[in-house]
């Protein structure tokens, strides 16, 4: 754990080391006061007083406390300075570290979960170590330092709080071995909360579609309420420390000032040393009330930095071999698949049995089959979004875990199912492609994915800025403009997942009509069509049929609506539906 976060110092570990640095010298100042102020009272105010002893003292005492508020604002400073800087890094390290986790892995955790890490257990792991380079450092030393002093104005009277401090530090860690697994249910609810509201915020049109804003919130509700009652257990617990804490402070207070009162009637000790004494004993029982608070801090920040380390630990599941070979610039589209299989777990169902196929460069292969039959499975296999579980798949004749992981997928551009856009402006969206393209590059790619006439007719044109995800445009328009961002890469493999589902049949013949105009300039592309529509792929050079995660036919259209019953069935039920044919291929009679 510690070699993880340890890194995550770099830039800070001056700040860090400097604030025990100042504590010392603030300690060194609280310690020093209350022995000049017993010189004042055993001397400056005994018989009828010496005020230019009482004026030093007093002046040094002011001299003391100022520099022990110089060192604590420095020690403040530097240990605020240093977590959250250590925050930064961490919050940093952590994102980084999502972008570089495959599908598989992030699969493993939900988003919900990975914004809590980001956000509530950063900020729990920075307030502990805050707290951790002041107090943790701070009350130790107050305590060594105080029972020191304590012991050298009177052995005998410090035996009370010695007896005492077994009795406090037992109660507190009988509290605080319980308060662990509370704390890390709580941030557990925490999660289920966040994964809530995200879900809501980003379907809230569905929500208010379908007048189910009660439901979500008394579902809201039911989560709060959870996070309140797990709260509650979790700091109700806590709370019962500070009682503790607090009777023991006062009884030995009082001990004290019982024993020390009677030792100065019989002459065994003076006014002022009882009265440092006391603050001694006040000193020593202050840190351990604040050694238990750090306590609080660092169970709570146990839990978090354990989630923390959890994400940063997590193997990326993609590693890149060691022979991984540089792709050349004229490496061809060509994609094979040998002998693949895949289940998206260990020892879950396979999503593709033994697929085998070539995909020569150039060529455009439409893929087709049922929901769940895994067609948009096997493309993510080409830019290693997920790796093979058995078999392998080459792209230019080499396989894709001997790609070095940038160049692979710069290598392959894919338009997936859902359709994403970011804030900001449909330009900036499209230089995700292509960063360095011109406008009139832009605009090519937005003709090429029909997408050009209904940019154009926006107040702004490419300079129209996006809502959060495009929610300002449909579906059909978001769709094209993804398509325009794919082709902006220009790269040697084109994959379009499903990609015209949300336009009209019209628009979807316009931008395969654009498409093959576009692609028909360079031959040595290769087009990847996964499709539910047979219109979208019939004119591809080959269609694959596949269903329930094999390879149930290969061929051009023509040759599968002659030999393959799936693609039949497919086809004519869709024709029956445009078309008025029956599955025989018969006109109804109207």
């Amino acid at each position: 754990m510690l070699k993880i976060l340890l890194p995550c110092t770099k830039g800070y570990r001056l700040a860090m080391l400097a604030a025990p640095l100042f504590i010392v010298g603030e300690v060194v100042m609280e310690i020093l006061i209350p022995l000049v102020m017993a010189q004042i009272i055993n001397v400056g105010l005994a018989g009828e007083g010496d005020l230019a002893f009482i004026w030093r003292h007093g002046a040094l005492m002011v001299g003391l406390a100022f520099l022990s508020l110089l060192f604590g604002v420095l020690s403040g400073r530097s240990a605020a300075v240093g977590a959250m800087g250590f925050a930064k890094n961490v919050r940093s390290q952590l994102f980084a570290k999502i972008q570089e986790l495959s599908f598989g892995k992030l699969d493993k955790f939900s988003t919900g979960s990975l914004i809590t890490r980001l956000t509530t257990d950063v900020t729990n792991t920075q307030m502990a170590l805050m707290m951790a380079l002041r107090i943790l450092f701070r009350a130790p030393f107050m305590l060594v330092c105080a029972a020191a002093m304590a012991f050298y104005i009177n052995s005998r009277l410090a035996l009370i709080f010695m007896a005492a401090l077994p009795i406090l530090a037992g109660a507190i860690l009988l509290i605080f071995a319980r308060a662990f697994g509370l704390f890390k249910l709580l941030l557990a609810k925490y999660d289920a909360l966040n994964a809530r509201t995200q879900e809501n915020l980003t379907a809230i049109r569905v929500v208010k579609a379908f007048v189910r804003s009660d439901f979500e919130i008394d579902s809201f509700d039911k989560n709060v309420d959870e996070l309140r009652q797990a709260s509650f257990r979790a700091e109700g617990l806590m709370i019962l420390a500070m009682p503790i804490m607090q009777l023991v402070m006062y009884s030995c207070m009082l001990a004290a000032a019982w024993f020390g009162g009677n030792m100065i009637i019989v002459g065994d000790m003076l006014q002022g040393d009882l009265m440092s004494f006391i603050s001694y004993v006040s000193q020593i029982l202050m840190s351990v009330m604040m050694i238990a608070m750090i306590a609080v801090n660092l169970i709570l920040s146990r839990a978090s930095v354990s989630r923390i380390v959890e994400v940063l630990a997590e193997d990326n599941g993609l590693a890149e071999e060691a022979e991984a070979q540089p792709a050349a610039a004229d490496r061809s589209g060509e994609i094979v698949f040998e002998n693949v299989s895949f289940s998206y777990t260990e020892k879950g169902e396979a999503a593709l049995h033994n697929i085998n196929l070539r995909i020569a460069p150039g060529e455009t292969v439409g893929i087709i089959g049922g929901t769940g039959s895994g067609k948009s499975t096997l493309v993510q296999l080409i830019p290693r979004l997920y790796d093979v579980s058995a078999g392998r798949v080459l792209v230019g004749g080499v396989d894709v875990r001997q790609h070095p992981l940038a160049e692979l997928r710069a290598h392959v551009s894919i338009v997936m199912q859902k359709n994403l856009l970011f804030s900001g402006t449909i330009a900036d969206n499209l230089r995700w492609g292509n960063p360095q393209a011109t406008p009139a590059e832009i605009e090519n790619a937005c003709r090429a994915a029909a997408a050009h006439d209904f940019v154009s007719q926006l107040p702004d044109g490419y300079q129209t800025v996006l809502g959060q995800g495009g929610v300002n445009l449909s579906g059909g328009q978001k769709q094209r403009l993804c398509i325009a961002r794919a082709l902006l890469r220009q790269a040697p493999v084109i994959i379009l997942d499903d990609s015209t589902s949300a336009v009209d049949t019209a628009t979807d013949k316009q931008i395969r009509q654009a498409l093959s105009a576009n692609l028909a300039h360079n031959s040595r592309v290769t087009t990847l069509i996964v499709a539910q529509r047979i219109a979208s792929v019939m004119e591809a050079d080959k269609i694959v049929v596949l269903d329930e995660g094999r390879i149930d036919g290969v061929g051009t259209h023509a040759e599968l609506l002659a030999g393959n019953r799936i693609y039949q069935e497919v086809y004519y039920s869709q024709q029956a539906q445009n078309e008025d044919i029956k599955p025989g291929g018969e006109e109804i009679a109207s």
